[in-house]
């Protein structure tokens, strides 16, 4: 069964964040006597990222022993972390049960959630009338292709190189000029 969940922001956005549930890894319908204590944290989406990372803080809420250590790459060179095995929860529906983790330092959020479960699924990301949707459903359906959607609905594609006049409205769609929009100098 598809399981989806959209986030409507307001205005244009950077950064992809959303409510996460996190709890530790669970075998699904076990039973009542397996069922998960799940706790609110806040999640970065990162395709960027390989794979999902926790806060040790997560960790120590949650009770998590590690299962492993793992050599990581990130921004600031290598390092050999704690791998932790969790279930986690998109609301209103999307979920993993039994999910390879890695700890890490993370500013301003709990969880980054990385491409092993981007790639599991639909993403899909928006910026209509200068808002940003971002939507994503699990298990993956179907193709997203913008240039097949053009040409069926008789819309030529933008040509990435062509710059808007200042005069011209922006193509962001917020109705503003250029010049007083994204071509701001």
């Amino acid at each position: 069964m598809e399981k989806a969940f959209t986030v409507k922001y307001k205005g244009l956005k950077t950064e992809l964040k959303t409510k996460c549930e996190v709890c530790e890894a669970f075998v699904p319908n076990a039973g009542e006597t397996n069922s998960p204590v799940l706790k609110d944290f806040v999640a970065l989406w990162d395709t960027g990222a390989t794979g999902t990372v926790i806060t040790r803080n997560v960790a120590e809420q949650l009770g998590l022993k590690p299962v492993s250590k793992a050599k990581v790459f990130h921004v600031d060179g290598e390092s050999y972390v704690n791998v932790y095995m969790i279930g986690i929860r998109i609301p209103p529906d999307v979920g993993f049960s039994s999910l390879r983790v890695t700890e890490g330092i993370l500013t301003g959020i709990d969880v980054l959630i990385g491409m092993d479960i981007i790639s599991q699924g639909d993403f899909s990301i928006t910026n209509s009338g200068g808002l940003t949707t971002f939507s994503f459903q699990h298990p993956a359906t179907h193709c997203i292709d913008f240039v097949e959607e053009m040409k069926e609905n008789g819309h030529t594609p933008l040509i990435a190189e062509k710059v808007p006049g200042r005069n011209d409205l922006c193509h962001c769609g917020s109705g503003k000029k250029y010049k007083h929009c994204h071509g701001k100098k």
